[in-house]
């Protein structure tokens, strides 16, 4: 493992800053020449480091959707991806992207009165058939009920109203500030432009997963296409129990299982005190993944250099 950079202060990675590029630039290079770090290009095993929205809007204290124990899982993946520089061919990270008037927005719904759901309603099929809940719009009604059926008949969670998040040109909507820093680190230090892929921007349906959304067509073949080329392939983000979740349910479908690699500590699931735990979800769908063939590391262990 190589030291980590003198830059990374890990009490910062629960802050907002502007990443000072030039600086941060040069110092990579230089960084990469006293290490003997090579150029990705050279990888004869490709490693790939893909990032489940490790967003603001889930990660950093303050914003609108914070996942507990993201700040230390961050603090985690930045110090695993500064020490396995010379291991990690290149870095995929997923931006989940939203509008106001989208499905699982308030804005969305109404009930009888025009009042529209509290964050955290679940909407159930009942629900929408008895007339709790119906689209703000009557246009979209017939979708609404189509869709509520489809999550229900497909096994996938009702349909969540989520606090306004992740939105499209805000604060909320960016990488953390830490994690984005030590992805611009080994961009240049390694020579590997890092692949930074929107999701969630069809206000028709949810998209947990990075690949596909949950309802509607729209698998990234493309994307899919590029992981089975790695050799091997290590998660992280946010969060355990929803986005990395659903991500890695389809991941495995496209790639041989063995190759993918989750990092347990550097990932959290969805918990709102008193209002919603996905503890158990979320250990239930890793057990699945390992039995499917996956296989559980930590942060702190070290990644074959083959």
């Amino acid at each position: 493992m190589l030291p980590v950079p003198p830059h990374f202060e890990p009490e910062r990675v629960s802050e907002v800053w502007r990443v000072p590029y030039q600086e941060r630039a040069q110092a990579a290079a230089k960084w990469a020449a006293e290490h003997g770090v090579r150029s990705a290009a050279d990888d004869e095993r490709r490693v790939c480091l893909l990032l489940v929205d490790c967003q603001n809007t889930f990660c950093t204290p303050g914003f609108e959707l914070v996942v507990p124990g993201a700040v230390d899982d961050n603090r985690r993946l930045c110090e695993f991806l500064y020490r396995n520089l010379c291991s990690i061919t290149k870095v995929v990270a997923s931006l989940d992207t939203h509008q106001a008037a989208q499905i699982f927005h308030g804005l969305f719904l109404v009930d009888d009165e025009g009042r529209h759901p509290e964050p955290y309603t679940v909407v159930s099929s009942a629900d929408v058939e008895r007339g709790v809940w119906r689209a703000a719009d009557p246009s979209l009604q017939e979708h609404l009920r189509r869709y509520v059926h489809a999550l229900e008949s497909r096994g996938r969670f009702e349909l969540t109203i989520w606090p306004y998040h992740a939105m499209l040109g805000g604060v909320g909507h960016a990488l953390v500030s830490a994690v984005e820093e030590a992805i611009f680190f080994h961009a240049v230090a390694r020579g590997s432009q890092p692949r930074l892929e929107i999701k969630g921007r069809d206000p028709l349906t949810e998209q947990y997963s990075m690949f596909a959304p949950e309802v509607m067509d729209g698998r990234n073949a493309a994307l899919l296409d590029e992981l089975a080329g790695f050799d091997e392939i290590y998660v992280a983000g946010q969060a355990k129990s929803h986005c990395v979740a659903w991500s890695v349910e389809d991941l495995l479908e496209a790639v041989e299982p063995r190759k993918v690699v989750l990092l347990e500590d550097c990932t959290s699931p969805v918990v709102v005190s008193g209002v919603v735990d996905y503890t158990a979800e979320a250990d239930t769908a890793f057990a699945r993944f390992a039995e499917a063939g996956a296989r559980l590391a930590r942060s702190t262990d070290l990644l074959d250099e083959r």
